[in-house]
């Protein structure tokens, strides 16, 4: 697989991820994904997550739990079977009102054309200071 290809499907998939396609994402996806997104043990959508259908559960999720405002990839970079884009986002807790600016990296390994690991290894802090605030005063 070129990496022009790689570089296709990620912009594929924050395509979908920008009009709420879950299962486009999905179908970008080997069937035995490696799915870790950052974050305390009380933050929900932390974790590591494998298989299709957990990433599957993994989507609606993060949009009842974080409010994801201007989510911006910006930088999209190649090597082989790897795929690095770094953005910038403002998030925070569902309904708070309270927004963190955030960057971000998203790290993307292929196998046979299709993602086999996403790694998302970010320092989530403040996002999860928001979290655990809103979450008292709920």
């Amino acid at each position: 697989m070129s990496e022009q290809r790689n570089l296709d499907v990620v912009r594929g998939v924050y395509a979908a991820f920008g009009r709420g396609d879950v299962e486009g994402i999905l179908a970008a996806l080997d069937p035995q994904v490696s799915w870790r997104t950052p974050g305390a043990p009380d933050l929900p959508t932390g974790g590591l997550r494998e298989g299709v259908s957990a990433v599957r559960e993994f989507f609606p999720l993060l949009l009842n739990t974080l409010d994801i405002v201007d989510f911006q990839p910006r930088d999209f970079l190649a090597a082989g079977d790897t795929v690095v884009v770094l953005g910038t986002s403002r998030e925070g807790p569902k309904g708070s009102g309270r927004l963190v600016d955030f960057r971000w990296v998203h790290v993307f390994t292929f196998r046979n054309g299709r993602i086999a690991a996403f790694e998302e290894p970010a320092d989530v802090s403040e996002l999860v200071t928001e979290f655990r605030r809103s979450q008292a005063y709920t």
